[in-house]
């Protein structure tokens, strides 16, 4: 098959891109950066440079496409710290620019990397702009599959927890405790959604991708013992207390108050309720085999 993803060849795209070349099919993967054009032929891949930020690029991007996967990003590095920019404002209207070249190109099947909370038009912080987004592509006429894919959070996501433990040698947020959550391996999702690429398409379908489920403090234990901290601890500080940090490191305010929300919802286990509604089966790549990475990347900077 035909099949247009977007995201380049990061931590999902590429692992995605490899597995399906690797199937047969013939894949184009879209980038914003030039240079990316012979990584991604060296995969076996088209390459198509542009923005996921112009419509008409992406109707001829998708033209032809037997399946289009989709994600949303913002092409500008530092973006949260960018005081100037609507993330979700932008977010969203990336979603519509998918809406209509999906319309205009005629696709018929659609994979979309949403994510846990989703389902929630508030109170999901920065994850609203996957609500906005589902939405929009829920507008798509009936004869246009979707499969909404919906991840939790990404193990990657806690390189930015090094920086605060080599600063106040803990992990400090603003929820924690023994109450598990669900973490994903991008790998997992790059496994998931091309096995979903091979499976039949009907109507409006979602599903959810975890790796495992531990405890913050069971992640403080673990990720202590692979960096040599065996007594690192993960400390709870107020919201309050939370947002004026990254507001003062100069994040920007509709990023940090999202962030700020999206854990608060995190450890009262509201962020986490249809996950559990609908809860999948874990994937291969466990806590403890990303805490050697973990360390690697520690160490390294």
């Amino acid at each position: 098959m035909n099949i247009v993803l977007t995201g380049s060849l990061g931590n999902i795209g590429k692992p995605l891109a490899q597995d399906l070349v690797q199937k047969g099919h013939a894949v184009t993967v879209i980038s914003s950066k030039p240079e990316r054009q012979k990584d991604i032929e060296a995969l076996g891949a088209k390459a198509a440079i542009g923005s996921i930020q112009d419509v008409d690029f992406l109707l001829a991007a998708f033209k032809g496409a037997d399946i289009v996967y989709l994600m949303e990003t913002l092409d500008a590095a530092g973006a949260f710290f960018d005081q100037n920019i609507d993330f979700i404002g932008t977010i969203s209207q990336i979603g519509r620019n998918y809406k209509q070249a999906i319309q205009e190109s005629g696709v018929k099947r659609v994979i979309h990397l949403s994510s846990v909370g989703a389902h929630m038009d508030k109170g999901n912080g920065i994850l609203a702009f996957h609500y906005n987004v589902e939405t929009i592509l829920k507008q798509l006429p009936a004869d246009v599959s979707i499969k909404f894919m919906r991840p939790v959070g990404f193990y990657t996501n806690m390189f930015g927890l090094i920086r605060n433990i080599k600063a106040k040698g803990a992990i400090v947020q603003n929820y924690g405790g023994d109450n598990k959550e669900p973490w994903v391996s991008p790998l997992d999702i790059a496994a998931v959604i091309a096995e979903e690429v091979e499976k039949p398409f009907e109507g409006r379908t979602i599903r959810y991708i975890a790796s495992d489920e531990f405890s913050p403090n069971e992640a403080a234990f673990m990720v202590g013992e692979a960096i040599g901290k065996p007594d690192l601890q993960w400390q709870v500080i107020p919201d309050e207390e939370l947002l004026n940090g990254w507001l003062a490191a100069g994040m920007n305010q509709q990023v940090a108050k999202g962030f700020t929300e999206m854990q608060a919802r995190m450890g009262d286990g509201v962020l986490y309720e249809d996950y559990y509604r609908n809860k999948p089966t874990l994937g291969k790549v466990k806590l403890v085999d990303f805490v050697k990475e973990f360390a690697a990347v520690y160490h390294q900077q």
